[in-house]
């Protein structure tokens, strides 16, 4: 199940009840409510178990999820339903809240790394707030950020050591003062001559001989103005 033992204590759990998520954690809870642990003990042991990742994103491949590394399971089981659909989507403060219900639940041998805490069945009681704003509140975004409209693009810069495509026709020659070279651009000729317009000025000079700003040949002879 991983590398915590916690996933499988917590399918059981739920399975004995014949309930799942925060319904399982009430009765547990009112039998062993001695069991805490103080931030600074829970930020030791994620330190050890996600390198201090609280939004950790199974990146091990090993099931588990957030600072505290959290089986689904095991999430669902202690409550954290109520706070996101994973705890890599919950706060810092929340996921603690959780771990909080799991130590109650289960006790410190739910995590391989209790003894970096060290996570006791009688520790003080983490000074967090889950449903609002603190100072070790770190919020994670379960929904994608909204992307930036697309703008058009530049003329597309062909490879500087790529061989120019054979034109189909005979390639037209202008009158002007710069010759192209295998691998220019239109962009990069304006740029490097300081045309007044960019690339977009050199394209309406030449619109004779350059039918596509993306397309020129070696051997065409632009207008620089």
């Amino acid at each position: 199940m991983g590398k915590h033992r916690r996933a499988s204590k917590a399918i059981r759990i739920a399975t004995i009840a014949g309930v799942a998520g925060a319904a399982v954690a009430a009765p547990i809870l009112t039998a062993t409510s001695a069991s805490a642990a103080s931030v600074a003990a829970w930020d030791r042991v994620a330190q050890c178990e996600s390198s201090g990742n609280w939004s950790n994103h199974d990146t091990g491949g090993n099931g588990h999820y957030g600072g505290l590394q959290f089986s689904p399971s095991s999430w669902a089981a202690a409550g954290g339903l109520k706070y996101a659909s994973r705890a890599d989507y919950a706060t810092k403060d929340q996921q603690i809240a959780v771990a909080e219900v799991l130590l109650k639940m289960q006790g410190p041998g739910a995590w391989q790394c209790a003894y970096a805490g060290p996570l006791t069945s009688g520790g003080p009681a983490p000074a967090i707030n889950p449903d609002g704003n603190s100072a070790s509140t770190q919020t994670v975004k379960e929904t994608p950020a909204k992307q930036a409209p697309a703008q058009a693009p530049a003329p597309k810069k062909a490879p500087k050591h790529a061989a120019p495509a054979a034109p189909a026709a005979p390639v037209q020659q202008g009158t002007g003062s710069y010759t192209v070279k295998s691998g220019d651009t239109l962009s990069d000729i304006a740029a490097d001559l300081g045309v007044a317009g960019g690339w977009q000025k050199l394209f309406e000079l030449n619109d004779e001989v350059v039918k596509d700003a993306n397309l020129i040949f070696p051997g065409q002879d632009l207008k620089l103005g």
